[in-house]
């Protein structure tokens, strides 16, 4: 589902293997929140989209890991509000990262939001998964 209506925006992109179960729980266990059913049905079909320059349009699962961690850590909660409500899973290439907002360690809504590394702020950005992959590789998404 997720390749081909990806394939049939733009054929610039290209995809990797699935994730296996383990690595699926890698986030609930290291992050403590599960994956909103889009992201998850996109993760059994690849790891991670990226373009023809290897730059990912959703991120891997291993860089969803380590880059939520490196956010939640101690030298960005002197910077910035927290941002363990949210779960981020691609950037703009700019510092700014496009995450869902987590409530009781549950992603509620396929809300979309952007956090602006600049000034903290947290913007709606996309109603779900797949409108947001759309705009962002349309152009009608920017930020």
């Amino acid at each position: 589902m997720w390749k081909n209506y990806i394939s049939t925006i733009s054929s610039e992109y290209y995809f990797k293997d699935p994730v296996s179960d383990a690595d699926l729980t890698l986030i609930k266990r290291k992050l403590n929140v599960e994956l909103p059913e889009d992201l998850l049905q996109l993760y059994n079909e690849t790891n991670g989209v990226y373009d023809e320059f290897h730059c990912p349009l959703i991120w891997s699962i291993d860089q969803i890991v380590a880059d939520n961690l490196n956010y939640r850590s101690e030298e960005y909660k002197d910077m910035y509000m927290p941002v363990d409500h949210l779960l981020f899973f691609s950037d703009a290439g700019n510092g700014d990262l496009f995450g869902y907002a987590i409530r009781n360690e549950v992603i509620q809504t396929n809300r979309i939001y952007v956090w602006n590394h600049e000034d903290d702020s947290r913007t709606f950005i996309a109603p779900s998964l797949k409108y947001f992959i759309k705009g962002w590789i349309t152009d009608e998404i920017s930020v």
